[in-house]
């Protein structure tokens, strides 16, 4: 299939970009990575009179780690694609999270090609991207002639596919805060096929001082409109590693209780929210028997797959992470 008449834009700076929405972006589209964009022209599912190609503009393609150690941040430019993201050490060091949920975005192909900001700005409540900048207190800059501001994901994401954004502003930038020592991050989550959307999945951070829990937060994938974050430090802090069995059944009730999942013809809405359940609680049992290396300071993340993982261990490039 092949897309609806449109002209073609390639500006090579953002000033150039801001006049081209400011005259178009009601009607127009930017293009980055094209990876989420390209299939939904190609289906006419969207028509715009105008493509705005930022792959050329210049000072957006930056990847850099900066700010003193603990208050560090991981700054993504609006055209750095996720393989970039995810081959980073930097990033791994600074925000596991970050690497972990990339390695689950479809395919190698897709992720040279795709772009973390383009994810986050396509608000699509089945990506990963979307979900880990609310989980990990991200947050976004856009610009356009009126000016520039920066938004957090809750401020961002109003509903499925749907952003705050104005139709003359550009994001020219991701940022996510390192996260904390004492930190243990892991993502997972569940797909028919390798490369298809989740059933359901589950990205975690937990917070721990010696052998006790401190702290619990949960996000989720494709399995609620918007990247809604679930803060279990209440119900699970002053919890010893050693009792993570009985804490997970907490976990699994509370994340289950707190999704609001619907049914299509995957998945019913009831097995999406059991799934979820299942894969949180596998993940918070495998963060409590690591040894901390999941944290900050490790460049491997969190990556290793345990015994309740719900996906075989994986090479670099490995295509079976969703069997």
């Amino acid at each position: 299939m092949k897309p609806s008449p449109l002209r073609i834009h390639r500006p090579t700076t953002v000033d150039e970009t801001l006049d081209l929405l400011a005259a178009r972006g009601d009607t127009g589209k930017i293009l980055a990575g094209g990876q989420s964009l390209v299939p939904v022209l190609n289906m006419r599912l969207a028509a715009p009179s105008d493509l705005i190609d930022i792959t050329s503009v210049a000072g957006i393609d930056d990847l850099e780690v900066s700010g003193a150690d603990g208050s560090e941040e991981i700054c993504v430019g609006a055209s750095v694609t996720h393989r970039r993201v995810e081959r980073s050490a930097d990033v791994t060091r600074a925000n596991p999270l970050l690497g972990e949920a990339l390695r689950f975005v479809a395919h190698p192909a897709v992720r040279n090609r795709g772009t973390t900001v383009g994810s986050i700005a396509h608000a699509d409540p089945n990506g990963e991207m979307p979900m880990v900048l609310a989980l990990t207190g991200g947050r976004i800059e856009a610009r356009s002639r009126r000016g520039e501001r920066t938004l957090d994901a809750e401020e961002l994401n109003i509903g499925p596919l749907e952003t705050s954004l104005e139709s003359d502003e550009l994001i020219t930038r991701a940022i996510f805060p390192a996260l904390p020592a004492g930190s243990r991050t892991g993502f997972d989550e569940l797909a028919r096929r390798s490369g298809d959307y989740a059933l359901a999945g589950v990205g975690m951070i937990l917070d721990v001082d010696g052998e006790t829990v401190t702290g619990l937060r949960c996000g989720f994938v494709s399995v609620t409109d918007v990247p809604d974050i679930l803060d279990l430090g209440e119900a699970v802090s002053g919890a010893e590693l050693g009792d993570a069995s009985t804490v997970a059944a907490t976990v699994a009730e509370a994340v289950r209780d707190f999704i609001d999942p619907g049914g299509d013809i995957h998945a019913s809405a009831d097995y999406r929210r059991h799934l979820a359940g299942v894969i949180a609680s596998r993940l918070f049992r495998r963060l409590c028997r690591s040894d901390g290396s999941s944290g900050r300071g490790d460049a491997r993340g969190a990556s290793g797959r345990g015994e309740d993982s719900l996906v075989g261990a994986t090479g670099d490039d490995t295509e079976s992470r969703r069997a």
